[in-house]
């Protein structure tokens, strides 16, 4: 009995908070926490799992550094433990530069790794199990790009202070990166969400593009032969993709750029989810 006052009080008060637009981190946290909560009590009648997200919304009110649970706070299948590490490592490393360029899209991968986890744990409910799997992957990816993009605007406005001008260098148009995928840690596959976003891709630009280039990238992680090959199986495996979707072989080039492009420049031996990648051009 006490633990269904427990569940009702933080649910009640959660539910009971004033409707706000969210525009900052803890905010966003707060939102997606409660939005987690409100569908385990009201549409799945889950009050352990309402309880969970309502007293993880509570405490984004209090505080900044509102995290993941563990794999180890889960009573996880074996089999799935790997690849939820695997997740949970890749947001810690990204978090506080995430914190900085894309608060909501962090919040919301933070919510979502929850949600895999949780989902996981009961094990039953496989289309929830992929949609909170596929909303972090989603999450994660529009990170890493930002994460990216304004690296590249830091370097420009570095070299910006150094002279008093500067010259823009145009690249050419088939030097264009077209589409980006991320890939976990050491694989050379993808998940079933960035095989769609192929997909989508594909048939957005079939009519639009003559030949692909693609080439594939790793982290500094691991020794720069290994890395080179690993970047050359990512690369295939993205290029059977397309043959897949009825692209011609002719029609598609590969390239292995191991460690040596970089998106976010670390240190060797440094594991960094945003250059772990395949990048998709048009091919000269």
């Amino acid at each position: 009995m006490s633990y269904l006052v427990s569940c009702s009080a933080s649910y009640d008060r959660l539910t009971k908070l004033e409707k706000n637009s969210p525009n900052s981190f803890q905010e966003y946290l707060l939102d997606e926490y409660k939005i987690k909560a409100i569908y385990e009590a009201e549409e799945m009648h889950d009050w352990n799992s309402a309880k969970f997200y309502s007293e993880k919304a509570l405490r984004s009110i209090d505080s900044e550094d509102i995290y993941p649970e563990k794999t180890s706070y889960w009573k996880l299948p074996k089999e799935s433990i790997s690849e939820l590490e695997t997740a949970y490592e890749s947001l810690l490393l990204i978090y506080e530069d995430a914190k900085l360029v894309d608060p909501y899209n962090l919040a919301k991968s933070i919510v979502s790794l929850d949600c895999w986890f949780e989902q996981q744990e009961e094990v039953w409910q496989t289309w929830d199990i992929e949609k909170c799997k596929s909303d972090f992957l989603n999450s994660m990816h529009k990170i890493y790009n930002r994460i990216v993009e304004n690296n590249k605007d830091n370097k420009i406005n570095l070299k910006l202070n150094k002279k008093d001008k500067a010259t823009v260098v145009t690249k050419n148009k088939n030097d264009e990166i077209l589409q980006i995928i991320y890939f976990d840690f050491d694989k050379s596959e993808l998940s079933k969400t960035s095989i769609e976003t192929i997909k989508t891709f594909i048939n957005k630009n079939r009519n639009e593009i003559n030949e692909y280039l693609i080439i594939g990238h790793t982290d500094t992680k691991g020794t720069k032969e290994y890395n080179k090959n690993l970047s050359i199986e990512r690369a295939k495996f993205v290029k059977n993709l397309l043959l897949e979707y009825e692209i011609e072989n002719s029609k598609v080039k590969i390239f292995g750029s191991g460690e040596e492009s970089l998106a976010i420049d670390t240190a060797d031996e440094i594991k960094h989810p945003a250059n772990r990648r395949v990048e998709i051009k048009k091919s000269n």
